[in-house]
């Protein structure tokens, strides 16, 4: 284990939290909020201190193995985690650390479920940070640290491959710096896009700019006691678009700006995607303009299609109260939930391409019982998926299914009903936020205990950073030299 390397980048990755600081800190000042901007200064000055103290030194090997990788993904996050819940608690937001922690663990990966129960009174600096950890935690921070700091650009590829959602990784162009730097200029391209789109439809500046990092995060975290039921009917349909743009492979984008429209459309997973929403959302109007939720069959669809594309990206964004649907809808969207958005997007859940390959290994099985001597493969976007790609998916769903298991088990120590049980562990596994019951669009994780509260931060975690870097940080062999 390369030790020196590990504190290397952490300590950077500590000099990168210092500049985030100075974001909420201008918005404090803009506000005139001087309390919370003394606040977000020291939390600033003392972060790019112990950065700069901690990464000095250079480490003489710069070599960085799977082992490294996965570690030092799983760290940052802990830290990013711990650091960024102070301003909750030191501006009285959030008196309690660990509430703090869930509700900052929340906003990195991307979740959205809350434990505060209302939003009045927390001022424009505060919720601008809350928001904003949606916006660092969607593409991740360590694809940022990769973009900014020199590395063995052959080792590097395993940071990558440890924070970035899917089956299979790769690099978009040959050296990995340049990867993340691509995908990063994409994520503020989509971001400015919809700033601006928001605020052609009515939507004030400070609130476009807080919806467009939790949409393009695809988080869901709200600055309004509503949410988005507080905007008109044409801004809704923006975040419908937005929240739809951001459940795809952004290596689509890299092609369609590069002009390669034939290799865009060849990704399977992305044609998936689009034709399961519609489908879905098309079932879903229908069930609730019969059974008289809306009295509009137009109305009906858009609501319809805002929650599809809300739980299928995992964004969390709600328009109406969809506990309150019938269960053929409901059910639906649990469904939805579970699978998630496309591999290389800033969502979450299990992921398109990994259902998909998990549906063909399937159905290989079943033909291999009744041809014994046939040789079946697994194929996507026209190509042959490895084996070790087939076998690491079924890993990746075992891991997961007891993962879930075990976690519904223990939160159920807290005695509530069935659905809020078991759909707070979806919810905060799969990176929604939303659950039904108590956690559902008008609900919160605030009435949780402080084991359940650790047990669904680690959920979250685990589903961010797609299981296999936080089981590997708490083995003990892990860190073995």
């Amino acid at each position: 284990m390369n030790y020196s390397m590990i504190r290397y980048i952490l300590f950077r990755l500590l000099r990168i939290v210092g500049l985030l600081f100075l974001l909420p800190l201008l918005v404090a000042l803009i506000y005139k909020e001087y309390d919370s901007a003394g606040v977000f200064l020291v939390l600033s000055a003392v972060s790019l201190l112990f950065g700069y103290i901690g990464s000095y030194k250079k480490p003489k090997s710069r070599v960085i193995y799977a082992k490294e990788g996965f570690a030092i993904t799983a760290v940052a996050w802990f830290v990013m985690s711990l650091m960024g819940a102070l301003p909750f608690v030191i501006t009285g937001t959030i008196p309690s650390y660990v509430d703090a922690l869930f509700e900052t663990v929340s906003g990195l990966t991307t979740t959205g479920g809350s434990i505060l129960t209302s939003l009045d009174g927390i001022e424009y600096s505060v919720q601008f940070w809350r928001t904003f950890t949606h916006w660092i935690g969607g593409m991740g921070v360590l694809v940022f640290l990769l973009a900014v700091v020199p590395l063995a650009d052959g080792y590097s590829m395993h940071l990558m491959r440890a924070e970035s959602p899917g089956p299979v990784v790769g690099k978009i162009v040959p050296k990995v710096k340049d990867t993340a730097k691509i995908l990063y200029l994409i994520y503020l391209g989509i971001t400015l896009s919809e700033i601006i789109c928001l605020i052609i439809t009515g939507v004030p500046v400070y609130d476009a700019i807080t919806i467009s990092f939790s949409t393009v995060g695809t988080g869901g975290f709200a600055v309004t006691p509503n949410g988005i039921n507080d905007y008109s009917t044409a801004s809704q349909s923006v975040i419908i678009l937005f929240m739809a743009l951001c459940g795809v492979n952004f290596t689509v984008y890299y092609f369609l700006l590069h002009k390669k429209p034939k290799e865009a459309f060849a990704i399977e997973e992305v044609k998936y995607y689009f034709i399961v929403m519609f489908v879905a959302a098309g079932l879903i109007s229908i069930n609730i303009y019969r059974a008289g939720v809306l009295d509009s069959g137009r109305m009906s669809f858009h609501h319809a299609l805002f929650a599809v594309t809300s739980v299928m990206t995992t964004t969390g964004f709600g328009t109406l109260d969809f506990d309150k649907w019938p269960m053929f809808s409901k059910m639906i969207l649990c469904i939805l939930s579970l699978v998630g958005a496309c591999a290389g997007s800033t969502g979450g859940g299990f992921k398109f391409s990994r259902a998909l390959i998990t549906v063909r290994n399937v159905r290989n099985e079943l033909n291999f019982l009744v041809h014994p001597k046939a040789i079946k493969r697994v194929y996507m976007d026209g190509h042959t998926v490895e084996g070790t790609t087939v076998k690491s998916v079924s890993a990746y769903l075992g891991l997961y299914v007891l993962t879930f298991i075990f976690s519904t088990i223990v939160v159920s120590l807290d005695n509530f009903d069935f659905q809020t049980t078991v759909t707070s562990v979806a919810a905060t596994l799969n990176n929604i936020g939303p659950g039904l019951g108590m956690v559902g669009p008008m609900g919160n994780y605030s009435q949780f205990s402080v084991l359940s509260k650790f047990v669904l931060m680690f959920d979250m975690l685990a589903g961010r950073l797609e299981l296999l870097p936080i089981f590997i940080v708490i083995k003990l062999k892990t860190w073995k030299r």
